[in-house]
C-alpha cells in the first residue's frame, strides 16, 4: 500500500464534504470534470458508475466501502481509500492506494504526483 497525505488547518468536516461529495471533485482535482453514479450529494458504498477525465474520458469506478471519514473506490484492479483524519483544529487528508503486483509501484510513480497535487489542493481549498 502506497499513502499520500496534506496537513490542512481546516476543520475534517470541511475537507470531508470536498471530498465525498462527486459534484465539488472539480474544485480540488482540476481533471475530474465530473462524476456519475456514484452517489449524490455523497458518494455511496455499493454505487457504480464513472468519473470523468479530462472532460474527456469515463473511468468506470465502483465505491465498495464508506465510513464517518472515509470511503473506498474500486477503478479498475486499483482500489483507493480516501480519509479525512481531525488534528487539533485542522485535518489531514490522505488517500491509500492498493494495486496487484507490479501494478502498484507503477501506479504510485505515475499517478502519485497527482494524487499529491490534488490532496495539496483539497487542503488549501478546504481552508
Amino acid at each position: 500500500m502506497r499513502t499520500w497525505t496534506a496537513d490542512s488547518r481546516a476543520p475534517a468536516a470541511i475537507a470531508w464534504a470536498l471530498m465525498a461529495r462527486p459534484g465539488v471533485w472539480a474544485s480540488w482535482a482540476p481533471h475530474v470534470r465530473g462524476a456519475w453514479g456514484l452517489g449524490t450529494p455523497e458518494v455511496e458504498a455499493g454505487a457504480v458508475g464513472a468519473a470523468r477525465l479530462f472532460g474527456v474520458l469515463p473511468v468506470p469506478a465502483k465505491i465498495t466501502a464508506k465510513s464517518a471519514r472515509s470511503w473506498t473506490w474500486q477503478v479498475g484492479p486499483a482500489e483507493m481509500v480516501h480519509r479525512v483524519e481531525e488534528r487539533g483544529t485542522g485535518c489531514v487528508v490522505a488517500i491509500d492506494l492498493r494495486a496487484p503486483g507490479p501494478l502498484e509501484p507503477a501506479l504510485a510513480a505515475t499517478y502519485g504526483p497527482i494524487i499529491q497535487v490534488m490532496l495539496n489542493r483539497l487542503a488549501r481549498v478546504a481552508e
